[in-house]
């Protein structure tokens, strides 16, 4: 008889459940929305998605109703002449429908069999005014009874932010006791509206704090779990997952591992909560838990309160991880793997604040930047929970660098024109001897060389990969590599001449003969690289970067074809310094402490000298490869090679006593000429000339 009525008083339920209740009413208040997207990117039936058809006059603004079984209106904008959605609160949930269901089936809880029954409410039906009245009826022991109506739900925008709402009112009203199942279910809810389909979305709701009262909400949720196991993995959803385990004073280094995969790439990034042994020894004894929270796609959504001098949005690069410790733990580190594995993608470690809804620097610190992998320290704090990376292309260091490669291009292309119409100047006074000529050759190809390719280079760092055409990009890299390749084999002629003219005493080879050996290395041996380079890698697509005009290393390493044969050439340059050093003239038996000074001021200019001639000054470019080099070896590097042209004008050309006697001797000429010619216009037969033409 008890089973009896215990089943009939279920069917009731039932029965009550299934029940249409219009006189419903809601606490969350409806935020925004946008045009569907299906996981295919096509727009899914059931919205109007006409535009305005009125006058689009700048600025101005009109609206258009929402398609069938949709509350709200889509808003647009006139911007460029042009109708473009601004907003949208087009939304078919609401409180009515989360409890109302035609099976009834799913208004039981998963866990219903465990339910006593002076739980269940079996009286009259009554207004449910709010989420938690109708959960706490319903489902109050795994929230489960809003889980279908949700999944089911097209995530438009209005859905979104009244997802949002719902969240945020159960975090506020039911979150006393939350258990494994609880947040299961709040999970699932949350991962609907974390999918990659959702994220464009987002964008339309008219609340641009609805992402950081998510993330908040989340947060707030989870401070009230309880953990029973040592050690557990309580939420595996795809875009939101919870770990968990107990820590007290003397437990080990502990540290949460996550593995989440993102819409930007196929392979999961990791990420990594760590726990240091010294923070641990504050705990008490007794027990205490740590949670943590990744979000894969939580970063492409967050929307930071407007700062000024930041420029935003701030991509980030990696999980957003959420943590929950104790009060007496301050400092975790995280690891983040990378989602940009650009060489460019420069981290920046970053806290969210809560209350000021931005990412906050101060609250982190960065360990390390290696390949790949960011390691930061962080203060964690009830304000600031959740942490991640932004990816910073324009940090303090690249604006430094950019400054003095800016700076140093300008005065290094004013110096080799400079340098060139100095040699012009003093050509026929200064190549008398076949080893006087080819030197000076040598500094006119090396002086074209680096100007040519200081304007490819220019052009290339202005030209945007995305918006202009590939072609003209391959044209900008082959130049540049081109010239900076002829550049490094004009050195190296020069500095087979310097060889050749300490070796070779008694015998010298003709000048075409030199002509000809120097053209041939300085021209056609970068040709053949160039060329090989560009018909090898573009078929592939392989021969460009994809965010600058310049040669790939990701790929295909297209750019070792010119780091190679530019410190092959570096390096058998330096040899020829040593070799001249070696050989300057030695101080002789007996010689006074003067001469010995003499003599290694002598070898000092002579390496002063042939440093920047012979591109010994790109050595530093090793030093930079190295992950994790000292700033100072940067901008020793920037310095050296952006005023290269200005070395070369200073050591090649200005400090050539032989080239400055020439330029005395050619304004004395051309003063000469000028005083002769005033003198001749000043003499007496031009004076009766003059008269007897007036005359």
């Amino acid at each position: 008889m008890k089973m009896k009525s215990q089943a009939t008083m279920i069917c009731c339920l039932m029965f009550f459940l299934s029940t249409e209740c219009s006189h419903y009413r809601s606490k969350i208040h409806l935020k925004a929305g946008d045009k569907l997207q299906s996981p295919e990117g096509k727009p899914k039936t059931g919205r109007i998605q006409e535009k305005c058809h009125g006058p689009c006059i700048s600025s101005s603004n009109c609206s258009r109703p929402c398609a069938k079984d949709f509350r709200g209106e889509i808003g647009f904008t006139c911007n460029q002449k042009k109708w473009q959605k601004s907003t949208e609160t087009c939304t078919s949930l609401s409180v009515e429908k989360l409890f109302k269901d035609s099976t009834g089936a799913s208004r039981l809880s998963v866990a219903a069999a465990s339910i006593p029954l002076h739980i269940l409410d079996f009286r009259a039906p009554e207004n449910i005014e709010n989420v938690a009245q109708g959960i706490r009826k319903n489902c109050p022991l795994d929230y489960a009874c809003i889980i279908d109506v949700v999944k089911s739900s097209e995530t438009t925008s209005g859905n979104i932010a009244f997802i949002v709402e719902l969240l945020k009112n159960i975090s506020t009203d039911l979150s006393d006791d939350v258990t494994r199942e609880k947040m299961k279910s709040y999970s699932e809810v949350a991962n609907h509206i974390l999918d990659t389909a959702a994220i464009s979305n987002w964008a339309f709701i008219p609340n641009k704090n609805a992402s950081s009262d998510l993330l908040q909400s989340v947060n707030l949720f989870a401070r009230h779990l309880h953990i029973h196991n040592k050690s557990e993995n309580i939420v595996n959803e795809l875009f939101i997952q919870t770990k968990g385990f107990h820590i007290n004073h003397n437990t080990s280094e502990k540290s949460l591992h996550f593995s989440m995969s993102t819409n930007n790439t196929t392979e999961d990034i990791l990420g990594m909560v760590q726990i240091p042994r010294q923070e641990l020894r504050k705990l008490w004894p007794n027990a205490a838990r740590a949670i943590s929270i990744a979000f894969p796609t939580l970063g492409a959504i967050l929307r930071e309160a407007h700062l000024q001098n930041v420029s935003l949005p701030r991509p980030v690069n990696g999980l957003v991880l959420s943590v929950v410790l104790p009060e007496k733990l301050q400092e975790i580190v995280l690891t983040f793997e990378k989602i940009n594995k650009s060489r460019n993608a420069r981290a920046q470690c970053v806290g969210w604040h809560s209350k000021k809804r931005r990412w906050d620097e101060k609250a982190c610190q960065m360990i390390s930047d290696i390949k790949n992998e960011v390691k930061c320290r962080c203060n964690y704090t009830s304000t600031v929970m959740s942490f991640s990376i932004l990816m910073s292309p324009k940090s303090m260091t690249d604006k430094v660098l950019d400054y003095i490669t800016c700076i140093g291009l300008s005065v290094s292309i004013l110096s080799l024109v400079l340098c060139l119409i100095i040699e012009a100047t003093v050509w026929s006074r200064v190549v008398v001897t076949e080893i006087s000529y080819m030197r000076h050759v040598c500094i006119v190809n090396i002086a074209v060389s680096l100007l040519t390719a200081n304007v490819w280079f220019i052009i290339g760092s202005n030209f945007n990969t995305k918006a202009q055409d590939h072609n003209v990009c391959v044209a900008v890299i082959f130049f540049s590599h081109f010239f900076y390749l002829s550049l490094f084999f004009w050195m190296l002629f020069k500095a087979l001449l310097i060889i050749y003219g300490i070796l070779v005493i008694f015998r010298r080879m003709m000048k075409s003969r030199m002509m000809v050996i120097g053209f041939a290395i300085g021209y056609g041996c970068p040709l053949i690289i160039a060329v090989t380079t560009v018909a090898i890698t573009e078929p592939k697509n392989g021969y460009m970067r994809l965010e600058a005009c310049w040669l790939n290393w990701d790929n295909t390493k297209a750019l070792l074809a010119f780091a190679i044969p530019a410190l092959v050439i570096v390096a058998v340059n330096l040899i020829v310094v040593l070799v001249v050093a070696i050989n300057t003239q030695r101080p002789s038996i007996g010689s006074s402490k003067s001469q010995d000074v003499a003599i290694i001021m002598r070898i000092s200019k002579n390496v002063a000298i042939l440093t920047p001639l012979l591109g010994l000054t790109w050595g530093f470019g090793i030093a930079t490869l190295i992950e994790g080099t000292s700033l100072t070896f940067h901008i020793i590097f920037a310095l050296l090679n952006a005023f290269q042209g200005f070395f070369i004008l200073l050591f090649g050309t200005i400090m050539d006593h032989k080239i400055r006697d020439a330029l005395r001797m050619r304004m004395s000429s051309l003063k000469g000429k000028s005083r002769a010619a005033e003198n001749a216009s000043l003499s007496p037969t031009n004076g009766s000339k003059l008269m007897n033409r007036q005359g």
